[in-house]
Formats: structure tokens, C-alpha cells, sequence
């Protein structure tokens, strides 16, 4: 897993499309009306029967300011105490949800996100996760990956010294960029210093992990000015970096309306910003995981790459299987065996949901078994850059070429092109191809003829 990536200028103009990153598969995207609360019940108590692992995730929506480029759910306000009547929903949902699961289903997996979880106070911060605690089997010897989301701006060493006591060991800290007219560009304001401070709160208190979100593609961004905001991020020496792609839609997240088209680089700034990005994380000692995701060598990340057990889900890499995904909040998803689910994404809907006893799922889908055989297709994809035609054949019971027929021609295309080396036994990404994986990965999507590219925008 320690082949170089291999930038080619002419590979990534042809295959970056607009498509999902395959967090997850189905997308989103393709989940439908119809769901109902019974639906997910079932799936939780097959669950339960099962004795499977379990993953959360909690969706804290409130911000305090809005930045323009968020394609969050969130709701802008500066009165904390309207997080109260979300709270108390938010208890709901977990009492009704934990009451079809078995006390011996460990949650191995814990995420908070937002918005910004830390726009809660110390006190409710606290009563949340004891309220986990209450609902859930969570573990007490740090062993679990128990993350969560931090805005800088929004925290203090006393919040980091909470978030430590109440069982977090890995954080995530959302920077962007550094550069002050960026972040005057997109109406987040934060200075190199805040940044340090809560790095340095994680590092004393013994966090596992601490991850930077940066975002290429802002308004006002150069090639230039985003290299001095990598280099000063490199020089915090973060265990995870992540680089995501600035999608500008809109149309769907009108925030973004306050951002001038003319201030977005162009096409091939915003990949000459990438690539340089990509050579000086590799040169800093990171190693590429995939899709935007760097980790220094002795990270779980890259430890997991090398020995082959690397997972993608809906919050990204992962050392290990996820298990049972619950979403607990606003938008939330869950993937709960093969029900898949999200929740409304309207706060009033939703609390209204869980005020009447009734779990507030939306849209969702009951995944097919070419579902399951083409999801594990794009996991292997994904994780490690090869995939063996007969482990396919042996656990589905097919024949791999007869399958997968109709992609046939396109993989050859992707072979003569340089992206991936295709044999009678499998397919092999090439350096060149790594930065496009997500394309290798559309090749094998069932969904992709009903993709609407209006939802996405260019994976690079």
C-alpha cells in the first residue's frame, strides 16, 4: 500500500466528474419516501438478535455564525438556550431507539457533529453523553474510538478538558483556511492562534488522535496562499488531515449564495491546488489514505491501510468494521443491516416526530443483494486499491465477468488510459489512478445513469 500516487494532469480533467464519494453505498441521494418508523424498529431488533457492534452518531445542529460555503444541516443562532427543546427530543430518540437493542451490543464508534456540538454548554455537553451512558453500552477503558467535532472559535482548554473527562479520545478540529481574506470571503474568521491553542488542550490531555479539516476551491483561494495555510497546519503536526472539495450548489444551501462565482478559483487553479497540496503532505511525511484523508505513518489510519483492515463509511475512513451505524439527531442517517434511513431534516418536524413517541426517519431504502455485492465491490475499491475477482465470486456466488458485464468496456477504457491495470483475476488502481478512485468506483454504481449531477460537484 506504499506505491507513490502519481499526479496526471490529462487523467484528472477526463475522469473528475460530478458523483458521490461513495461514504456510503446506496447514496444517500437514492434514498426514497415510504420509510416508516416500524421499519427501522424491525431492523434494530434484528439487530439485537444478531449481537452486532454498534457505531453513533449525533447530529448537534446550532451555530453560532454562518459560514457561506456549509452544506450542513444546521440552524443559525446565537440564543443557546434553543437548543433545549432539540435536546430534550434528542433524549427521546435515544430512549426510543436503545429500548431494541441489547445492553451486550458494545458501541465501539461514537461521533458527535454539527454544526458545532460545542455551541452546547458545559452542563448540557455532560448530560448528553450520560444520557448515552444510561441508553447505550458505552466502553470505560478509552479502548473505543469516541470522536467529535470542534470549532475552534467555539472552544477552550476547559471544554477540551470536558470533552477528555466525559470519554472523548479523538477530535476534529474545522479550519479551512488561514488566510484572512478566504476566511473574510466565506464569513469565518479565525485566527492561526485559535487553532493552536485547542490543538495544544488535545495534546496535553492525551487525545488519540487530532484531525484538521481544510477545504479547497474557497473563494479568494491561490495555490500560493493555500500552501502557506498547509504549512502552518503541517507545523501543528496533526495525526489526520483531511482536504475536501468546495461544492458550490447554491441552489441547495443558500448560504453559499453569498459567495461571488468570480472569487472561486478556476478549474485549473483549484486542481493545481490540489496537486501541489497532495506533494507537500506526502513530502511532510503523511501518508494517503484516499479520497482527500492523510495520516502520519503511525496513525490507526495508516497502520489499518497497510494491514488490510481500513473501512469506509458515512464519517470516512475507519480501522475496523463500523457495525450497525444508529443516527441519532436532525438529518441523521443510520445503516442498521440493510435498512438504510435518514431522519427530516427539519428541526420543527423532528421534534414535533419525537414529541408524539415516534422515531423521525424521512426517506430510506431496503438495500437488494446487488446492493450488498456492489458495495462491498466499492469498499475494496476504496480501502485498498484492489479488488480480487474470485473473492467476489466466492462470497456472492457469481461470475464476476458474466455480472459485470456491462461495465467490461469502460474498465478497459480506465486500463488503456493508465488509471487501473486490468487482468483475468482482478483490478489493480495505479498511481495515477488513486486521485480518481472515486471514478474507478462510479464503473461498478447501478445508480449512476439516475445521478443528479445538480446534487454534486467534481470529486477533485
Amino acid at each position: 500500500m506504499s506505491d507513490p500516487v502519481r499526479w496526471d494532469a490529462g487523467l484528472i480533467r477526463r475522469y473528475d466528474k460530478a458523483g458521490p464519494r461513495y461514504t456510503a453505498y446506496p447514496s444517500p441521494a437514492q434514498y426514497a419516501d415510504g420509510v416508516v418508523p416500524a421499519d427501522l424498529v424491525t431492523a434494530l431488533q434484528e439487530s439485537r438478535v444478531a449481537g452486532r457492534p454498534l457505531s453513533l452518531y449525533v447530529h448537534i445542529p446550532f451555530c453560532a455564525n454562518v459560514c457561506y460555503y456549509c452544506a450542513c444541516t444546521k440552524i443559525i443562532t446565537k440564543d443557546r438556550s434553543r437548543a433545549q427543546p432539540y435536546l430534550q427530543a434528542l433524549e427521546r430518540e435515544i430512549e426510543l431507539t436503545s429500548h431494541h437493542l441489547s445492553r451486550a451490543q458494545r458501541v465501539e464508534r461514537l461521533h458527535i457533529g454539527g454544526g458545532t456540538p460545542t455551541f452546547l454548554g458545559h452542563d448540557d455537553l455532560r448530560r448528553l453523553v450520560d444520557r448515552l451512558r444510561d441508553a447505550f453500552t458505552l466502553h470505560e477503558d478509552d479502548t473505543a474510538d469516541y470522536s467529535i467535532e470542534i470549532d475552534p472559535r467555539e472552544a477552550d482548554w476547559p471544554t477540551i478538558g470536558l470533552l477528555r473527562e466525559l470519554g472523548f479520545n479523538r477530535v476534529s478540529f474545522g479550519v479551512q483556511d488561514l488566510d484572512p481574506e478566504v476566511q473574510r470571503a466565506i464569513n469565518r474568521l479565525q485566527s492561526l492562534e485559535q487553532t493552536q491553542a485547542v490543538m495544544d488542550a488535545a495534546r496535553a490531555l492525551a487525545f488519540r488522535s487530532v484531525n484538521i479539516d481544510l477545504i479547497y476551491g474557497l473563494p479568494r483561494q491561490t495555490p500560493d496562499s493555500f500552501a502557506r495555510t498547509l504549512a502552518s497546519v503541517i507545523e501543528m503536526n496533526p495525526d489526520r488531515l483531511t482536504l475536501y472539495s468546495y461544492a458550490h450548489l447554491p441552489d441547495l444551501f443558500l448560504p453559499q449564495r453569498k459567495i461571488s462565482l468570480a472569487e472561486l478559483p478556476d478549474s485549473d487553479s483549484r486542481l493545481e491546488i490540489y496537486r501541489s497540496s497532495f506533494a507537500q503532505l506526502l513530502a511532510a511525511g503523511y501518508r494517503h489514505i484516499g479520497m482527500g484523508q492523510f495520516a502520519l505513518p503511525d496513525d490507526s489510519l495508516g497502520n489499518a491501510q497497510e494491514i488490510g483492515t481500513l473501512a469506509r463509511g458515512l464519517q470516512g475512513y475507519i480501522s475496523g468494521e463500523e457495525g450497525d451505524l444508529i443516527g441519532l439527531g436532525v438529518s441523521a442517517i443510520s445503516q442498521v443491516g440493510d435498512f438504510h434511513c435518514r431522519n427530516t431534516g427539519d428541526i420543527k418536524l423532528y421534534q414535533q416526530s419525537l414529541e408524539q413517541n415516534r422515531l423521525a426517519l424521512h426517506r430510506g431504502l431496503k438495500c437488494s443483494a446487488d446492493d450488498r455485492l456492489r458495495r462491498v465491490v466499492i469498499n475494496e475499491l476504496l480501502c485498498r486499491y484492489q479488488l480480487r475477482f474470485a473473492d467476489i465470486e466466492q462470497r456472492f456466488g457469481i461470475d464476476f465477468a458474466i455480472y459485470f458485464a456491462d461495465c467490461l468496456g469502460m474498465l478497459e477504457q480506465l486500463h488503456r488510459d493508465g488509471v487501473i491495470h486490468l487482468s483475468v483475476t482482478g483490478i489493480e488502481v495505479l498511481p495515477a489512478g488513486r486521485p480518481l478512485i472515486a471514478s474507478v468506483c462510479r464503473m461498478f454504481d447501478a445508480y449512476q445513469h439516475v445521478v443528479d449531477r445538480g446534487r454534486y460537484a467534481q470529486i477533485l
